[in-house]
């Protein structure tokens, strides 16, 4: 019996994993579609803009600059704003700058754990080709 709900939890898994690819895939397919047409040297905020476009005109399911909780031994201390949070599992992070520095990606960390999700995307606009631009960040436990 153990062995039989073993092979389910990791056959459910390996669904949430091919779910979770399938999504990325898409976000990262619109945000390319974005950096196709306007190229770099935007502020981050025209490349916020322009994506919000692209997942709704692709129905992709979003929220943009979320709000979330930061506690601190089960008070709360204050607020954390994600770029977007797509699909309540995935965390977009978005920067147009020379380059990405430790400090983005421990920002996109801390909001992993705060919000128990299990993937993000950082992805700086600021480059030639966006695929050089694209960090997925995983939380490992």
């Amino acid at each position: 019996m153990e062995t039989n709900r073993r092979g389910a939890e990791n056959a459910e898994g390996r669904e949430l994993g091919k779910a979770m690819n399938k999504l990325t895939g898409e976000v990262i397919g619109a945000a390319i579609e974005v950096h196709r047409i306007l190229g770099p040297g935007f502020l981050e905020e025209v490349y916020k803009e322009a994506l919000i476009v692209e997942l709704l005109m692709r129905g992709i399911p979003h929220e943009c600059e979320k709000w979330v909780k930061i506690t601190y031994k089960e008070h709360e201390v204050g607020k954390g704003r994600l770029d977007f949070l797509i699909a309540d599992c995935l965390i977009l992070e978005l920067k147009a700058v020379q380059n990405l520095a430790p400090i983005h990606e421990a920002q996109v960390l801390s909001y992993l754990k705060i919000t128990n999700c299990p993937l993000a995307l950082l992805i700086n606009f600021n480059v030639p080709l966006l695929k050089d631009g694209i960090k997925r960040i995983i939380l490992s436990s």
